[in-house]
């Protein structure tokens, strides 16, 4: 029991280094990279409420238009960027015509080429125009549910795609089945606490962003890499943030 208790603790300090840029000690020797991604919805959860935090903050004294702007820009710094540098990546590869090799050597370059850069933008402008309709705990429900179901999608897409090289993130990130299961669970519960309507919505809409991105990646790049892991967190997140301002607008 105790080694099963430190095996999970493992798990989710290797959960949480990995996906935000908060430096928590990780035992030398540790043995609980297996567990980790069973913590990732829970994670997510946490950076959503992290970034959402930060616009009910600032909402009633700069309005909602810079509370958006503040709240995305939390969501970017604390994860590093990790996820949206996947995105321009990607949206990088899409400008390359008919040769596999390449875009992956497009999507390897660090520079943002004009395609990504274009994407960036857009996804900055299609969340902050998607939270600043938002009163400060709808936001924040955006924000969690978003995030964590983010994760949850990027799981599903490493399962659905094989790796498109032997070697990078892509090749050795394989969630189990079980890590899979626990970390949609959480997502969904998490959201469900939060409006059940809003959580069977995103959980779809996760579903439906891991079943194009892993489509795409297997007929353009030969499998999943670790940026379209990254691509299928901010996809999901900017879609689940405008379904779910959609759905507010249209309640009674």
């Amino acid at each position: 029991m105790a080694a099963a208790l430190r095996r999970a603790l493992d798990g989710a300090g290797l959960a949480v280094t990995f996906l935000t840029i908060l430096p928590l000690p990780v035992r030398a020797g540790h043995d609980g990279a297996g567990s980790a991604p069973a913590w990732y919805g829970l994670v997510g959860a946490g950076i959503g409420a992290l970034a959402g935090s930060v616009f009910a903050a600032s909402q009633p004294l700069l309005g909602p238009s810079v509370a958006a702007v503040l709240a995305v820009l939390a969501l970017v710094l604390v994860t590093g960027g990790l996820h949206q540098d996947g995105l321009a990546d990607c949206a990088d590869a899409l400008g390359v015509r008919d040769d596999r090799e390449r875009r992956l050597r497009v999507m390897r370059d660090p520079a943002i080429g004009s395609f990504g850069t274009l994407a960036l933008v857009l996804w900055a402008l299609l969340m902050v125009s998607g939270l600043a309709q938002r009163s400060p705990s709808g936001a924040v429900a955006a924000l969690v549910t978003a995030a964590a179901i983010g994760r949850f999608a990027a799981l599903l897409h490493a399962r659905w795609a094989a790796p498109a090289r032997s070697d990078g993130l892509g090749r050795s990130f394989l969630p189990s089945l079980v890590a899979v299961g626990v970390t949609g669970a959480t997502a969904f519960l998490v959201a469900a606490l939060l409006d059940v309507t809003a959580a069977v919505s995103a959980l779809l809409v996760g579903l439906l962003v891991a079943a194009a991105v892993s489509a795409w990646s297997r007929r353009t790049l030969g499998g999943r890499t670790g940026d379209t892991l990254g691509a299928t967190v901010v996809l999901t997140e900017v879609l689940v943030v405008l379904l779910l301002a959609a759905l507010a607008r249209s309640s009674p």
